[in-house]
């Protein structure tokens, strides 16, 4: 075991002596899921002192020599090992130790992360059962990303609390609540939670022991919101009802600090009603669960992206994320993408026509399945990375509401990077993968389809500039996809990274 693995096998030995066994089980297993994600970026991401020398071969600046299965973009699976200068590696983070990847050291600690974690998720996990609502949905997704070599990177998260709070162990989480003045708190929205003219903010547990301490705060009730996890950890469905609550827990899963920030505090209400609007104008079916009210904390009078909930309207009916598609949930893979990519092309590509981009992967969006089992209807939640075209919604009448700058911008190049990189490259790209199971004829069928519904949805679209620019990009030669290893190298700026990858919908 390398030293991360060794550390949660001893806090598993002190806390739930029953389930060491397991994680030590799961270890090779969660190596193996971590490296195919690893070794999918080092293929197809452009990444210093490496050159992808042939299929399944990539040639560092030394000549040195890594080679493992080949493997195309949208491809799922384990790798149980590739081989360096002819010797085997079999742990992500010892491999990319041992390539001498430059500026790598906070990579090689997310790997290290990722597969402990990783190894934990399967082995406390519950068995599969049949899912009935949202939250079974929700919480039955245990691998997390498909693509990214961080898909279960947690730092700062003991086992402990992963055991405690995460979805895939399917606990309850009860919330707590802050009790700050109506005017030490930035709101948004009509603001439920009160007691008398203080505001009560959602806190999550983990936010509570770890960073409002040093904010100078502390409960005013313990427990007092008993929920459900949903799978991006931080947003929660109460037992009781009502709307969902998203809550800041400030620390990095997969690659980014899950705080929310004061300005997605305020854009909430307004970009949830243009937002709305847009798809209901489109009228292709497409819903978006919108925020129904945003408060902040203020702390020294400015306020804190550590103290900070947003509540957003509850998804009801026979409704399931993406990401949580499984085989038994489509017993006709073909019917099934059929039909979803009609709903997907024809509700994203009408939002972007009117100017709105969204971030359209599948923990984003959710398929309302009809009584055959097949999407009928997408609403589309989490809406802080969405990009807005003033241009565009000008030329339809709409002026943008008074939103972040940074959600504000009128290049094609973004706007299609925002939408395509995510619907094509994750949310296509891994049902592709799943339902053709490795079979290159069964996946091209697959592909042909979602390119048919994407033309369909273009020819029901006027046929203005931005529809045409936005059809050339779509089946151009090569799609933007996120460089998920790129942008944890040391030094890479913040945010998102890009590349470019085949375009699966024209080969």
């Amino acid at each position: 075991m390398r030293p991360v693995e060794e550390a949660f096998a001893a806090e598993l030995a002190r806390i739930r002596p029953g389930l060491s066994a397991r994680y030590a089980e799961a270890l090779p297993g969660a190596r193996a899921a971590v490296l195919g994600r690893l070794w999918r970026g080092l293929l197809h991401e452009p990444l210093p002192g490496l050159t992808v020398t042939g299929p399944g071969v990539v040639t560092t600046a030394g000549g040195r020599l890594l080679t493992g299965a080949p493997r195309r973009p949208h491809d799922l699976g384990e790798e149980p090992a590739l081989r360096l200068d002819g010797r085997p590696h079999a742990h992500p983070a010892e491999l990319l130790t041992a390539l001498g990847l430059p500026s790598a050291d906070r990579l090689v600690e997310d790997l290290d992360d990722s597969v402990a974690s990783l190894a934990l998720s399967r082995a406390a996990a519950p068995p599969p059962y049949a899912a009935k609502t949202l939250e079974d949905h929700e919480q039955s997704v245990v691998d997390g990303h498909p693509y990214h070599p961080g898909c279960r990177n947690r730092p700062g998260v003991s086992v402990a609390e992963q055991l405690a709070y995460m979805p895939e162990h399917r606990p309850t989480v009860a919330l707590d609540l802050v009790a700050l003045p109506a005017g030490e708190c930035l709101v948004r929205g009509p603001w439920p939670f009160r007691d008398g003219d203080r505001l009560l903010l959602p806190a999550h547990p983990w936010q509570t022991r770890h960073v409002l301490p040093g904010l100078g705060l502390r409960p005013y009730a313990v427990a007092a919101v008993p929920a459900r996890p949903l799978m991006s950890v931080r947003t929660l469905a109460p037992l009781d009802g009502g709307p969902h609550v998203k809550t800041a827990f400030s620390t990095r899963m997969t690659s980014g600090v899950r705080d929310i920030s004061p300005g997605t505090v305020r854009d909430c209400v307004a970009l949830s009603d243009l937002l709305a609007g847009l798809a209901a104008r489109a009228g292709s079916g497409l819903r978006v669960s919108r925020y129904l009210a945003g408060a902040a904390a203020l702390v020294n009078g400015e306020p804190t992206a550590d103290l900070s909930a947003l509540l957003r309207e509850p998804v009801t009916g026979n409704v399931l994320p993406v990401a949580a598609v499984t085989r038994a949930t489509a017993p006709d893979p073909e019917a099934w993408l059929g039909a979803f990519a009609r709903l997907a092309m024809t509700g994203t590509l009408g939002m972007l026509a009117l100017g709105a981009a969204l971030e359209a992967h599948g923990q984003n969006l959710l398929a309302e399945l009809d009584g055959d089992g097949l999407p009928c209807r997408l609403i589309y939640r989490d809406l802080a990375d969405v990009r807005l075209s003033p241009a565009r919604l000008a030329r339809h009448g709409v002026e943008p509401p008074a939103v972040s700058a940074r959600l504000l911008g009128d290049d094609p190049a973004v706007l299609h990077a925002k939408l395509y990189g995510s619907l094509v490259g994750t949310t296509f790209g891994g049902l592709v993968a799943l339902f053709g199971q490795g079979d290159r004829r069964v996946e091209a069928r697959l592909w042909r389809l979602v390119a048919d519904a994407a033309r369909e949805a273009f020819d029901a679209l006027p046929q203005r500039p931005d529809v045409r620019a936005d059809r050339a990009a779509l089946f151009a030669p090569r799609l933007p996809a996120k460089a998920h290893l790129l942008a944890r190298l040391d030094g890479a700026p913040p945010g998102d990274s890009w590349t470019s990858l085949p375009n699966p919908l024209v080969t």
